[in-house]
């Protein structure tokens, strides 16, 4: 059988002490990860809104209707992530990084054509099984090529990709609703998204050349993501249904370029990250985590309190800083705890508190807002976040992770 190619951060021959300590992050294996990233996030940026919008609009789904069709994404990802984190291990990232970036395109086109509700909702189950591929295998290959002691900074910069995407997306989105409507739309989503897998071509194999089939089998769920991925799901399931429901919220409420929102939102995301890159190696995971939950919950409350422009846009800017360390603080958490075979299996376990979180806060928003209105279903979200940030806490007391370098 073949030995896989191991990605090595790059080195001169004679590189120095310094060098030899402080391995390059941005190496080119690095920077066409986070090209495809980049491409990919944009295209799932557009359909935060798009789909929603599409779903109310074309298909006249209720609010319970919109919930379940954006939410269908997750339930196929949700339980295809861990076998998609194993076979990372075993098989390598490469594969999945283009397979699901195809398979998004695919499925992202056929939209276009969806005539009701019901085949929407197949195609966003669809979609499950492409971003399950293309998440874990990108996380996976993400913790190969971070040097040592700086996951947390690596995990830092790669997520600029997936922040700019939900900053530049719906304003591309708009944009091609504007001009040739929802099927110029969908269309120009798909084409991103084969973007992503003709940049993940550039991308070597960078699992390690120790596994193989005859590895050990790594369970499905793996033990050490269970509590971190408690923590990040409360803060993504609040931020998962705030994204479900701003656009009509904004609406709602007389602001129609509810793109402005989501652009000032992954703004700061970005922002913040480049700024505090190296934060989440020097502070703490749970401590970083629970701060951020807190932040994530108050956003959402002003947003729901306060209904007008500037709530919304005071609101969205708070929870754009508690998102911004919610996912470095839990994964470093994972990654300090875990062997390098068995990184795509933690991941693959982090991911699924992802897809619960995707699937259920639409859901639970939508459920919430039938019966209260969109304001109660933010201050839903906003108690959920802040459960996470006291469970984050009690983790802190409990739970012993290496400390940062």
């Amino acid at each position: 059988m073949e030995t896989p190619r191991v990605v090595a951060i790059e080195r001169s021959p004679a590189a120095s002490p310094t060098e030899a300590r402080n391995p390059r992050l941005f190496t080119p294996a690095f920077i066409a990860l986070l090209l495809a990233e980049f491409a990919y996030f944009t295209a799932a940026g557009m359909e935060i809104p798009l789909a929603p919008l599409f779903a109310a609009r074309m298909l006249g789904a209720d609010e319970v209707g919109v919930g379940i069709a954006v939410g269908a994404l997750a339930l196929t990802a949700l339980f295809l992530r861990p076998f998609a984190g194993r076979t990372s291990d075993r098989r390598g990232r490469r594969p999945l990084l283009i397979g699901g970036a195809l398979l998004y395109a695919a499925a992202t086109a056929a939209h276009a054509v969806a005539p009701d509700l019901t085949v929407m909702i197949g195609l966003r189950l669809v979609l499950g099984v492409a971003e399950a591929f293309f998440f874990v295998a990108g996380f996976a290959a993400l913790a190969d090529l971070a040097p040592p002691g700086r996951a947390g900074e690596a995990l830092s910069f790669n997520s600029l990709s997936l922040y700019l995407g939900i900053a530049l997306g719906p304003i591309i989105g708009q944009g091609l609703l504007g001009l040739g409507g929802f099927t110029l739309a969908w269309l120009g989503a798909a084409v991103l998204a084969l973007l992503a897998a003709i940049l993940a071509t550039r991308i070597p194999e960078t699992r390690e050349a120790g596994m193989t089939d005859d590895a050990p089998v790594v369970p499905l769920i793996h033990r050490a993501s269970i509590g971190p991925g408690l923590g990040l799901l409360s803060g993504i399931a609040a931020m998962a249904g705030f994204f479900a429901f701003v656009a009509l919220h904004a609406e709602a409420i007389g602001f129609v370029d509810w793109s402005l929102v989501l652009l000032e939102f992954g703004s700061i995301v970005v922002a913040t990250r480049i700024v505090f890159a190296k934060l989440p190696d020097r502070v703490p995971p749970y401590r970083l985590g629970s701060a951020a939950l807190a932040l994530t919950a108050a956003g959402i409350a002003v947003v729901a309190l306060v209904p007008n422009t500037m709530g919304l846009f005071v609101g969205s800017g708070i929870l754009a800083f508690g998102v911004a360390f919610t996912t470095p603080a839990f994964f470093s958490a994972v990654l300090a705890r875990v062997a390098p075979h068995e990184r795509g299996a933690a991941m693959g376990t982090m991911s699924v508190s992802i897809d619960l979180a995707f699937g259920a806060g639409p859901m639970v928003f939508g459920l919430v807002a039938a019966v209260g209105g969109i304001p109660a279903a933010f201050l839903a979200g906003a108690a959920l976040a802040m459960v996470g940030a006291t469970g984050a806490v009690v983790a802190l007391r409990r739970v012993k992770v290496p400390a940062p370098a």
